[in-house]
């Protein structure tokens, strides 16, 4: 029989002694994983993404419950141990679940310290450490509230980051009066600080907190000095805790950790601990990459090979905060024995320093261009004598006798065994061999296969530059040759050229003439083919539902409890008292708790029970309103400004403007969601130099303006041109549309549509070619005779009894 291991902790480092152990001895143990998280394991350095609403809980996790059942592993979610008996070797967790093992392995981590100041126990104070953390936030920022966060290290700034994201008013406090001290030095730190505050990040440091003032919750901080700020969040972020309670009670050997040897056991040999509760050799690491290390040498004698020895690391810190590039390794600050090298240059925003003794780097620190970051720590880890290059260094290794000034260049002259990936510990040798053995082109094809660039992140520009070099060539034109997803080895411009030259017509038709792997396909290439073929043929094509995402299903967007929120058409923002008057009546028949005016000049009621549906969409049509595709991949709302009827700036009349233009332009399907807006004079109320497609009105006409992107990643518009006519406007906007639908991949927002293609690609076939412009707005014309039926109305019309149950019914 199979010997029992179980891993008393679910996250990054007791799973990757589980992954590595897989590698060495798949069939030796009968596993179980005990999480007290209601989670998979997932990816903890991303949950700054999360809180910034760039990323979902979804794409951080490194371990879905797939691959636990896959590799034949229990996982008990949801589960903390309280108890663990070392005589009996028997775990126990708080529901009483009971196992018993022959090895265990200790991965609990840490816990966020909060600071025992007076007022630390109200509510809407707490930590940063873990997804109901950010739940957390994300529930208090929903208030627009104000926020103090606690702590100026990288957790409070990615804290500060993401609810300032969130709409939240943001003061970071720190004791010191320099940002990560454990990081940067001062100037790189003065750097930093004053980026955050260009962005609209506030500080008070140095400043100490006395108490937390509130009295059912949180209401202000007060401070040594006898200040005070108000506060609706408090996130505390000054520092973590070794989670050793457990360990204590089991009575194994703790000091300021669990105590591990060099094989990661602990005093008692049948119990192992890896991460960031273990003290080794006296030290604790709360690094992924030394935590990686420390599950290697762990997976190694748990496979019974035994010859592996964890003597602990030399770490460097390569981060990425809140947009800007860091790194740091060793000793950066440096003594009277040593000698410090500086490079600064303020108008790129870059800073690099290194420490020397005897002619070999003792530390460094890089802002802003980190690309030389790997090059710095393989020569300090080494102990590099640098006299023969000392008067170029600071400069980088591009300018090390012919090795050129592209990044290629640089990461050329990088030995194999230089480490790229500190997090997953992924050396350049092995990105190149699975590069040239798998015949890699993407990004995403080389994290799979490596795991380089997976966790943080910050290493991807080096990735790349791999990447770019291995395969001769510009690597950012590669994603054209990324099939579509694992059902296919054809790309998305492959199907596209396909579906028309072999005039294919059903999402079937198409998987059997392309020979699809999977019959049915999957969530990601069923939406993107419903698409294509609803684009090619317009007129014969019939829309698959069932191929559509649960929004577009339902023609409503799904609520975090399961509700819908419904937003009605008004043609560019105007409105009338008897439709405000309907509005209110349905709302008020429907019990709308929420009633929101959205950005883009629309009326959005939340909160409505999905069997609610059809007849809310039936009341809308009677009213006169249509959809306003809010929940589609598809044209969403024509912003305006009152322009020239109204306005004493206005040139134009960008009211009237927005109105043809939306009503031409909706009901048709995108391959993302698309943005309109009109403004009538170039002080730009409406905002249309950041949306897809932007119309500015000045005295001789109108300006155009395409490829704008106001989410997360803010692109400004690229200039298209000017036309003198409003019918040129519709024009344009009618073929720059129907060149994105016909060219764009599947999920492809305009703005990387139009860094992938090129400004001048766009140009070419909308300004400078007339009767091409003049055959894509025909083709657009023509497909919305039959896209611009209204779906409110046909599906209350007819809607599907089993679609619309109560979400309890539907199972």
């Amino acid at each position: 029989m199979k010997e029992k291991l179980i891993l008393v902790g679910n996250g990054m480092a007791g799973v990757k002694v589980l992954e590595e152990l897989l590698k060495l001895a798949p069939d030796l143990y009968e596993i179980t994983v005990f999480g007290a998280e209601p989670y998979g394991n997932y990816n903890r350095i991303m949950l700054s993404p999360v809180l910034a609403g760039e990323k979902g809980i979804e794409e951080i996790m490194l371990n879905d419950e797939v691959w636990y059942a896959d590799n034949g592993i229990r996982l008990y979610k949801g589960k903390a141990v309280v108890d663990i008996d070392r005589r009996q070797r028997l775990v126990v967790a708080d529901d009483g679940t009971a196992e018993t093992y022959d090895r265990l392995i200790l991965a609990t981590g840490s816990t966020p310290f909060i600071i025992p100041v007076p007022g630390h126990e109200l509510p809407g104070v707490i930590g940063f450490r873990d997804i109901a953390d950010v739940d957390r936030m994300l529930e208090a920022a929903t208030d627009r509230g104000r926020a103090v966060v606690i702590g100026g290290g990288l957790l409070g700034l990615e804290a500060a980051n993401g609810l300032k994201k969130q709409g939240m008013e943001v003061t970071v406090v720190h004791l010191l009066d320099s940002l990560m001290e454990k990081q940067l030095d001062a100037p790189a730190a003065a750097l930093l600080k004053a980026e955050l505050e260009g962005r609209g990040m506030r500080f008070l440091m140095p400043a100490q907190t006395e108490a937390i003032l509130g009295r059912e919750r949180v209401e202000a901080v007060r401070f040594r000095d006898g200040s005070e700020l108000p506060a609706d969040l408090v996130v505390m972020a000054v520092g973590i805790r070794p989670n050793i309670a457990l360990a204590q009670k089991t009575g194994l050997h703790c000091e300021r950790g669990v105590v591990v040897n060099d094989t990661l056991q602990t005093f008692d040999p049948c119990i192992y601990a890896v991460g960031e509760c273990v003290q080794h050799r006296g030290l604790n690491y709360g690094l992924v990459a030394p935590l990686f290390e420390q599950a290697r040498v762990c997976a190694n004698h748990l496979a019974r090979l035994g010859y592996s020895r964890y003597e602990g690391s030399v770490a460097s810190t390569r981060l990425k905060v809140t947009g800007v590039n860091l790194f740091s390794a060793g000793e950066f600050n440096g003594d009277h024995t040593t000698e410090t090298m500086v490079f600064q240059d303020p108008g790129r925003g870059v800073y690099k320093k290194l420490v020397l003794k005897d002619n070999r780097i003792e530390g460094a620190v890089l802002y802003g261009d980190t690309l030389d970051g790997a090059w710095y720590f393989e020569l300090m880890r080494d102990a590099t004598d640098i006299s023969d290059f000392r008067e170029n260094i600071l400069f980088g290794q591009a300018h090390l006798g012919d090795a050129g000034h592209g990044e290629e260049q640089r990461v050329s002259s990088l030995p194999d065994s230089a480490e790229i990936c500190g997090c997953n510990g992924v050396c350049k040798g092995e990105i190149v061999q699975a590069i040239g053995q798998h015949q890699l082109f993407t990004l995403d094809e080389v994290r799979a296969h490596t795991k380089a660039s997976s966790s943080c992140g910050s290493c991807t520009g080096l990735v790349e530059a791999i990447l770019a070099q291995a395969v001769g060539g510009d690597y950012s034109r590669a994603p054209a040759k990324k099939p579509m997803c694992g059902c296919t080895e054809h790309s998305h411009d492959a199907v596209r050229r396909v579906i028309r030259e072999q005039e294919l017509k059903s999402i079937p038709a198409v998987m059997q003439f392309l020979e699809w792997k999977t019959p049915d396909g999957c969530p990601r290439c069923r939406p993107a083919l419903n698409f294509y073929l609803v684009c090619a043929w317009p007129s014969e094509y019939q829309d698959d539902y069932q191929s559509r995402f649960i929004n577009e299903r339902v023609h409503a967007n799904i609520q975090k409890d399961g509700t819908y929120s419904v937003v009605p058409r008004m043609w560019g923002g105007e409105t009338t008292p008897a439709e405000l008057r309907a509005l209110a009546e349905i709302a008020e028949k429907y019990e709308v708790p929420t009633v929101h005016v959205t950005g883009g000049q629309r009326i959005d009621m939340l909160g409505v029970k999905k069997e609610d549906l059809p007849a809310m969409w039936g009341d809308l049509s009677r009213a006169g309103f249509v959809s306003g595709h809010a929940y589609g991949k598809a044209i969403r709302t024509v912003k305006t400004c009152v322009g020239r009827e109204w306005c004493r700036f206005g040139t134009q009349n960008s009211t009237q403007m927005g109105v043809d233009l939306e009503k031409m332009a909706w009901g048709s399907w995108m391959p993302h969601k698309v943005k309109l807006a009109v403004s009538g004079c170039p002080r730009n109320c409406a905002e249309a130099t950041i949306k897809d497609f932007g119309v500015v009105a000045v005295d001789s006409g109108w300006e155009l303006h395409v490829g704008g992107n106001g989410g997360v990643k803010v692109r400004a518009t690229d200039y298209l041109c000017h036309v003198a006519t409003p019918e040129a406007v519709m024009e344009y906007c009618a073929a720059y549309l129907q060149l994105y639908r016909e060219n764009a991949h599947y999920l492809e927002r305009t703005a990387p549509w139009i860094e992938r293609v090129g400004l001048s690609w766009v140009k070419a076939k909308i300004v400078e070619d007339a009767k091409g412009r003049g055959a894509l707005a025909g083709r657009f014309l023509e497909s919305q005779r039959y896209a611009q039926v209204d779906p409110w109305k046909a599906r209350a019309e007819g809607a599907d009894a089993h679609e619309f149950r109560p979400l309890q019914q539907v199972g």
